[in-house]
């Protein structure tokens, strides 16, 4: 793998480049790939056609966005949303409350839809 700063060769699991002190793909001046430079608003390289862009909804970590509102538009009112999202003491005062009434559920929901929904880890939701 090649630091995306500076061009030198660096470790898949460095943290750092050693040569620049920028993390390895923090930078947009070569390819990670192939070592080519590339555009800095480039998505992917023209050369080897590697992604170039790290899209923060595709952490692996991140939950589903279809699910977590499916979830809360069936099972809102128990909070079985919040518990997919790991948000589990919200989670068990909804399942409580029922959703608070509904009121929890209904602004869970519009938070989901327009994407200002997080998990517990603070990721976004992955629309895949």
């Amino acid at each position: 793998m090649y630091c995306r700063n500076c061009g030198n060769e660096v470790s898949e699991k460095a943290v750092m480049c050693v040569a620049c002190g920028v993390p390895p793909k923090a930078g947009t001046k070569y390819c990670s790939n192939c070592k080519s430079e590339t555009d800095p608003n480039a998505a992917i390289c023209m050369k080897c056609g590697v992604a170039l862009k790290a899209h923060a909804n595709l952490n692996p970590d991140s939950k589903d966005w279809l699910t977590t509102l499916l979830l809360c538009i069936f099972l809102g009112g128990l909070g079985v949303h919040r518990f997919y999202t790991k948000h589990t003491g919200i989670g068990v005062a909804q399942l409580l409350t029922l959703g608070g009434c509904g009121i929890w559920t209904l602004i869970d929901l519009i938070m989901i839809v327009t994407g200002s929904f997080k998990d517990a880890d603070g990721n976004e939701l992955a629309r895949r």
